[in-house]
């Protein structure tokens, strides 16, 4: 571990003795270096190794390498709001990288913004920040980036800056009016912990870069939190279309910690860049650094532009689901396309999906982030903790005014207290971050119905009624379904997902015959079979006013459509036949693809209260025998368009992507497992043709 000086305070003179040596000793180190007399080649490998644990720390090889490129060769593009430059090479090749750079050159450039040949860098490299370092970790690092690296001849690219930005010289005046290159100065009045966290989040964090606002010149406005301008440091910044929030006391220090090690607490997910850098730095951060960093930002106190807290306690509204969730087009926008993931109260799923009850990124004062996500998508962060990336697809198929009234919902419920977000923000947003990108919109045939359009017809009451009754079935009907399961289980986003068995244009083709039945079957028989089948239950009487409104349902999502028609993504697909089905890789698969939503042992994922998140898939809770998703090649094709979800960005939920091998491989092993018995099944298909994959 790395030691940053540090006076606690009521210490001793002796103290402040050896913390003036230690000074003198890296005065004298860096006298040695501009000598020539402190290359790296005096370097022992515990040096190297502490001088990686800094490169970590300071996170370099975030952008000095290029997406797929050789690490630290650099090449990545990075965009300014005067051009556009291209990060630098820097191992250890003496051609293209800085293998032929002295320590002084280095600690030139890491100090002052100067390369070996003079010309100044862009505070794009931060350099302001890099200059707290110590002698000594300046060392370290200098002697890992000399030889703990593998040189690799990569030629830099140019810049791309407009005139004036693109004359170098100007950075000279830039440097005398902002940079500050003194070593981070310990105060005296604070622990070693506090002081451990000052310099990482100052220095190698360089978090200023994103978090505090900048000045007229691009400038911090203050690179530490003393001083009158200290009320800005990390108090919050826009960069590249992302909100970049305060970090000033933002949460308690066990959740800081946690949330950089892993990229999760129980506020929040890591988005945008930040998730990068945990994936590349923090979460490879000793848990004493971690801990220390989170102390300091702990202590600072609310900066400029910061939020008042919410007006209803966070105790008060968790768990709650708002009273305008099914009567306002944001509320039911929410139900068809977030609500799936983020839940009814706004919990989210603890480990796999973010809360937005409470969210930062929902709260903020300036939406930017929450309006990229919902644009363009989101992916967790990789870690050790949470090795499985899970994706929120991007939202730009719907219009400014659907996003508007949805963000705007968002915002407003759970005690978020968020102001409303307006079509023309979206519009504004949607310009900055989609630019024409046609992997940005699905671009699918199938029409994905609205649920909110519900609310302009005249029997809005019955059809919101019908839709609530295939998304809650098991909480609404209890006494008709005997498992674990709901209508949406398998008709996904109560039935509006292309190949997710969506309800679009089915009531067209009822009356129809059924094989399985052996004879024409209406609407309200087909339901019934799912009741006593799928949820393993007891229908519903026909003249019920529940049936009506779940027939009203299917109703309105029939549309124009006519018996004749075939309509896009409808049923789940099919898999090749002539696949054999692996049970034994189905259970790997399962375990890795699966079990995180669905049990280890089938059972289904509960909330902490009790309730059921995600339905089990096998057990006495799970759908019988008689069900269609108890047979293999329905299951699997079932699977290979629908799970998992959060798995890419496909719209609406990032589902399906497993091979037909995969998805045939996994259906054969949960299909196969024990689970309730089907007394009927000896009445079904009675004109014979019973399909292979039968269970009975």
């Amino acid at each position: 571990m790395t030691h940053v000086p540090s006076v606690p305070a009521g210490a001793p003179a002796g103290a402040l003795t050896r913390l003036w040596r230690s000074a003198a000793a890296t005065f004298l180190l860096s006298a040695l270096a501009a000598a020539g007399l402190g290359r790296a080649e005096a370097a022992d490998a515990g040096q190297i190794a502490r001088g990686e644990y800094l490169a970590r720390l300071g996170d370099c090889v975030a952008c000095h390498t290029a997406e797929g490129g050789k690490s630290m060769a650099g090449g990545r593009e990075l965009a300014t709001p005067f051009g556009v430059l291209f990060s630098t090479n820097i191992t250890p090749d003496k051609e293209t990288g800085i293998g032929n750079y002295t320590f002084a050159q280095f600690d030139r450039a890491m100090r002052k913004g100067v390369a070996a040949d003079g010309h100044n860098l862009y505070p794009a490299m931060p350099y302001p920040s890099y200059a707290k370092m110590t002698g000594e970790d300046m060392q370290a690092l200098y002697a890992y980036l000399m030889q703990g690296l593998a040189p690799v001849k990569q030629a830099n690219k140019p810049t791309a800056m407009r005139w004036p930005f693109n004359q170098r010289w100007g950075l000279s005046l830039w440097n005398w009016a902002f940079l500050d290159a003194t070593p981070f100065q310990p105060d005296a009045g604070k622990d070693a912990t506090w002081n451990r966290g000052a310099y990482l989040v100052q220095g190698l964090g360089h978090c200023g870069a994103c978090h505090t606002p900048r000045g007229i010149a691009f400038q911090e406005k203050a690179m530490s939190d003393a001083g009158s301008k200290g009320k800005h440091f990390l108090a919050g910044e826009t960069v590249e279309s992302w909100r970049a929030l305060s970090l000033r006391g933002l949460w308690t220090v066990e959740d800081t910690a946690l949330f950089l090690k892993t990229g999760q607490n129980r506020f929040a997910t890591a988005s945008g860049n930040m998730a990068e850098v945990i994936h590349h730095s923090t979460q490879h951060v000793k848990d004493e650094d971690l801990v220390a960093i989170a102390t300091y930002l702990k202590s600072l106190p609310p900066g400029e532009h910061e939020l008042p807290a919410p007006s209803v306690p966070r105790s008060e509204v968790a768990g709650k689901v708002p009273g305008n969730l099914f009567n306002s087009r944001g509320g039911l926008a929410y139900v068809q396309f977030c609500g799936d993931c983020h839940r009814q109260d706004g919990n989210g799923v603890s480990k796999i999906f973010p809360p937005l009850a409470g969210n930062p990124a929902v709260t903020a004062k300036d939406p930017a982030t929450l309006l990229h996500i919902t644009l363009t998508g989101w992916k967790t962060a990789s870690t050790a903790a949470h090795p499985r990336v899970f994706t929120m697809p991007g939202f730009a198929r719907l219009n400014d005014q659907e996003l508007a009234e949805l963000i705007t919902f968002v915002r407003s419920s759970w005690g978020n207290g968020g102001e409303a977000v307006t079509a023309s923000q979206v519009k504004k947003m949607r310009a900055e971050v989609v630019k024409q990108d046609p992997k940005a919109i699905d671009n699918s045939k199938f029409e994905t119905p609205r649920l909110a359009d519900m609310l302009a017809k005249p029997n809005a009451e019955q059809l919101v009624r019908g839709m609530r009754l295939h998304l809650e079935t098991k909480d609404l009907l209890p006494n008709h379904v005997g498992d674990q399961l709901n209508c949406t289980s398998c008709h996904l986003n109560a039935g509006t997902v292309a190949d997710g068995s969506p309800f679009v244009g089915v009531s067209a083709f009822f009356p129809s015959y059924a094989p399985r039945a052996g004879r024409i079957i209406t609407l309200e028989d087909r339901i019934n079979g799912c009741f006593k089948r799928s949820m393993n239950g007891k229908p519903l009487p026909v003249e019920s006013a529940d049936m009506k409104a779940m027939v009203a349902y299917f109703d309105w999502m029939k549309g124009a459509t006519k018996p004749e028609d075939k309509v896009p993504g409808r049923g789940i697909g099919k898999i090749d036949r002539s696949l054999k089905p692996n049970s034994d890789n189905g259970k790997k698969i399962y375990a890795e693809q699966c079990a995180v939503c669905h049990g280890e042992n089938g059972e289904g994922l509960k909330s902490a209260d009790g309730k059921m998140v995600y339905p089990p898939l096998w057990g006495d809770e799970s759908f019988n025998i008689g069900a269609g998703m108890a047979r293999t090649y329905t299951a699997a094709a079932f699977v290979k368009r629908n799970m998992p979800i959060g798995f890419h960005g496909k719209f609406p939920l990032g589902q399906g992507g497993l091979s037909d091998q995969e998805a045939l491989d996994v259906a054969e092993y949960f299909s196969h497992q024990p689970r309730p018995d089907f007394p009927e099944k000896v009445k079904d298909w009675p004109n014979g043709k019973k399909p292979e994959d039968a269970r009975y």
